[in-house]
């Protein structure tokens, strides 16, 4: 009975390992000719002329709560793109355009967050659960490369920067090929090679309790 019970509890174990395996694989929806960004083709948001308490045109939330909402400091005055939600990672892609190799840069603002003061890039995004992250963080001081598979989320490299709460400033990643590369405010702080995912759309990121505002978002393809 003992041995009986033991396989039974082992035939358990795998096959929830089996479907935990299958969850956080990748889902990859773009091939080269769905690509609509031509080379040298650039997408800008500053939400200035977008309505206060609404999203810009062609956005599509993810999860969190994004709005678009007056901001006294803001880089382009008077409107910025902030997520106030606490969730596990709210996330939005800013259009349907896609694009293949891209440099892509945010200012942002991490205003407050006990748990954590986030703001990301996301990129090569094939739905809202696989993508790219490009993440400050004002609590740890680090920019990170994520990887988000299957609706969960794995390192693939850290880099360590300070970055100040409360402040504007500037975050930028490249990407060509495999070839993934994050600056804080114009300094290369991390680098690193992963070819899950070919092409995508781009978007943004927070974590947690964070409440963080963006401005100024330009996407260019290479």
């Amino acid at each position: 009975m003992r041995t009986k019970t033991i396989s039974y509890y082992a035939l358990l174990l795998v096959v929830c390992l089996l479907t935990y395996y299958a969850k956080c694989q990748a889902t990859e929806r773009y091939q080269s000719k769905n690509n609509n960004a031509e080379t040298g083709q650039t997408m800008q948001w500053n939400f200035d002329t977008d309505k206060a308490g609404g999203l810009p045109a062609g956005a599509n939330v993810f999860s969190g709560n994004w709005a678009i909402r007056a901001e006294s400091d803001t880089p382009s005055q008077p409107n910025a793109l902030c997520q106030t939600a606490k969730e596990s990672f709210p996330a939005l892609s800013l259009s349907d355009k896609v694009f293949v190799d891209v440099v892509v840069s945010a200012s942002f603002k991490p205003i407050s967050g006990k748990t954590d003061q986030a703001a990301g890039i996301i990129f090569r995004i094939q739905d809202k659960d696989n993508y790219y992250i490009l993440r400050a963080n004002a609590l740890e001081d680090n920019v990170n490369i994520y990887k988000y598979t299957g609706g969960y989320r794995r390192d693939i490299k850290e880099g360590s920067a300070k970055v100040p709460s409360g402040e504007w400033q500037e975050l930028r990643v490249e990407v060509k090929g495999d070839t993934i590369r994050g600056f804080l405010n114009q300094k290369l702080v991390v680098e690193a090679h992963d070819g899950t995912f070919k092409n995508g759309k781009v978007g943004l990121w927070t974590k947690a309790d964070s409440l963080t505002c963006f401005d100024n978002i330009k996407a260019t393809e290479q």
